[in-house]
């Protein structure tokens, strides 16, 4: 796989903690939208860590073509 899957063609909004780690999927297939569940494992792509620096909404990519990993930057547009 060379293209990650398209999970959704719009952001995914989460309510994140100050402090916590958070690994965002970037192959698509992961059950667990917009985080990592080891659906990866095989391919070649792995996971992103990010740690909120502060409590609040983020707005996390959900199409895996973002070029700001983790968040999304529009990219779903050109889709």
């Amino acid at each position: 796989m060379s293209d990650p899957v398209i999970a959704q063609k719009s952001p995914i909004p989460v309510e994140v903690e100050a402090g916590k780690d958070y690994w965002w999927c970037a192959c698509g297939q992961s059950k667990n939208q917009p985080f990592c569940d080891g659906s990866h494992k095989g391919t070649s792509f792995t996971p992103v860590k990010w740690t909120a620096e502060e409590a609040g909404r983020k707005f996390f990519c959900g199409c895996k073509h973002t070029k700001a990993p983790v968040f999304c930057d529009g990219s779903h547009k050109a889709l």
